[in-house]
C-alpha cells in the first residue's frame, strides 16, 4: 500500500546549480482523479473530479534571448528552443507539453517571453491520473506568474486545453485542466463542461469512514493515438443525426427516442454512454450532499459497466480491478480517466482498505498481469505557488 503524502520537490535547488542564481519561483500543479462523469467533458456534460496531493512542479525565471530553457529531473532531457519555432509538430516527446502551453498562451496574446524552466514531475506516468495535464498546468502558471500576466483560471484551462488538441494533437475535453487548475482541498469539483459553473462539494472521506482507492494498473495509456478522437467523432455524428447541439442536451426522458434516430448501432452506444453518465453525475452529486455513499458507490459501479460495454475504454485490466473490489467489499469501483488503460478508482470502508487491496492484487496475479500499484488518495488543493 502507499499513502499518499504531500509531494515535495527540490526544483529550485537544482535550478540554482544549473542556471548560477534562485528560480523566481516555483508553481505547481496536481494530478487529478476523477470521481464519475467520464468521456462527458467533450460533449459539454458534467464531471466531477478531485484534486490529487502528487503535483508537477516548476521553478521559472524569465530569460532575454527568446528562448525556452527546460530540464527535467525525471527525464534525462534538454530541450531548447526558439520561441520563433514553437510550431505544432516542431517539438517532439515530453517537451512538446511544456512548449504547446508557452506557445498558447501566445497565440491567446499573452506576452509571455523567454524562459529557463525545471521541471519536477510527482504524478505516474500514463497512469490515467493527468500527469500531462498536470506538467501543462504548472508550466502555464510559472509562465503567467513569472511575466505578471493575471489569467482567469478557466480561461488558462482552455489556454491548455488548445496547448493539448492543436500543438500535442491529443484532442481531450477540459476535465483535466479545469480540475488541476480549480480543485480545493477536501473536496470534489462540480463541473458544467458547458456553462463553466463549479461547484465544490465537500468530501471528505476519512471523517466518512471511507477511503478513496486508487489502481494503477501500469497498463500505459496514451490519448493521441486514434481511439479517443474516434469516440469523440461518433460522438459529434449522433449529435448530428439526433439534432441536438451536443449529447448533453439529450435527457433520460428522452433518450429512447434519440437513440432510434442514430443509425449506428455502435454510434447509438456511444450516445447511451454519455446521456446516463451525465445523469449518473448529477444523481451522485445528490448523493453526496446527503452523505449517501452507498448510492454513489452503486453509481461509480454503472459508470464502470457502461464506460466498459457501451463506450468500449476499458481493458481487461481495468475490469479485473473494478470488479475484484467490489466483489471484496467496496461501495463502487470504476476505471477513471480517458481509459485504455490507467487507473481504477475505489470507494472502500475504511475496514475493509486491506481486504480490498489484497483482493486485488491477488486477482492480476491470477490473470498474470503485472502487479498494481495502490495509492490512497484524498481530495486536495489545486495549482498553486509554491514559493
Amino acid at each position: 500500500m502507499v499513502n499518499s503524502g504531500q509531494s515535495t520537490t527540490n526544483a529550485a535547488e537544482v535550478f540554482e546549480q544549473v542556471h548560477g542564481s534562485a528560480p523566481e519561483g516555483v508553481w505547481a500543479a496536481p494530478g487529478r482523479v476523477n470521481l464519475i462523469g467520464e468521456h462527458t467533458d467533450y460533449n459539454d456534460g458534467f464531471v466531477l473530479p478531485f484534486a490529487l496531493e502528487q503535483s508537477t512542479y516548476v521553478a521559472a525565471s524569465r530569460r532575454d534571448d527568446d528562448r525556452l530553457d527546460i530540464r527535467s529531473l525525471q527525464a534525462d532531457a534538454v530541450g531548447s528552443i526558439a520561441l520563433s519555432e514553437l510550431e505544432p509538430d516542431n517539438v517532439e516527446g515530453w517537451l512538446r507539453y511544456v512548449a504547446g502551453t508557452v506557445w498558447a498562451l501566445r497565440e491567446a496574446g499573452h506576452d509571455v517571453r523567454g524562459l529557463s524552466l525545471v521541471v519536477d514531475g510527482h504524478v505516474p506516468l500514463g497512469s490515467g491520473l493527468s500527469s500531462s495535464h498536470s506538467l501543462e498546468c504548472a508550466v502555464a502558471l510559472a509562465a503567467t506568474g513569472v511575466y505578471g500576466i493575471d489569467v482567469p483560471r478557466t480561461e488558462l484551462a482552455r489556454i491548455v486545453q488548445r496547448s493539448e488538441n492543436d500543438f500535442v494533437g491529443a484532442p481531450t475535453g477540459i476535465l483535466d485542466q479545469t480540475a488541476s487548475l480549480l480543485c480545493t482541498d477536501g473536496h470534489v469539483l462540480f463541473y458544467d463542461c458547458r456553462s463553466g459553473e463549479a461547484e465544490q462539494v465537500p468530501l471528505d472521506a476519512p471523517a466518512l469512514g471511507v477511503r478513496l482507492l486508487v489502481i494503477n494498473t501500469r497498463v500505459q495509456h496514451a490519448l493521441d493515438d486514434g481511439a479517443y478522437g474516434e469516440r469523440r467523432s461518433q460522438c459529434e455524428q449522433a449529435c448530428r443525426e439526433i439534432g441536438v447541439p451536443a449529447l448533453r442536451d439529450v435527457t433520460l426522458d428522452g433518450l429512447d427516442e434519440a437513440l432510434g434516430k442514430i443509425s449506428d448501432e455502435v454510434v447509438r452506444r456511444r450516445a447511451r454512454h454519455v446521456v446516463t453518465e451525465d445523469a449518473r453525475v448529477l444523481q451522485t452529486v445528490e448523493a453526496l450532499r446527503a452523505g449517501d455513499l452507498t448510492t454513489a458507490g452503486q453509481l461509480m459501479n454503472g459508470s464502470h459497466a457502461s464506460l466498459r460495454d457501451d463506450y468500449e475504454v476499458s481493458c481487461d485490466e481495468l475490469d479485473v480491478a473494478a470488479d475484484s473490489a467490489q466483489r471484496a467489499g467496496a461501495l463502487g469501483a470504476r476505471m477513471t480517466g480517458g481509459g485504455f488503460g490507467g487507473s481504477a478508482i475505489a470507494l472502500v470502508p475504511e475496514d475493509l482498505l486491506d481486504a480490498v487491496s489484497a483482493a486485488v492484487r491477488d486477482a492480476f496475479a491470477a490473470a498474470d498481469f503485472k502487479e498494481p500499484e495502490f495509492l490512497v488518495a484524498r481530495p486536495a488543493a489545486g495549482a498553486r505557488r509554491e514559493s
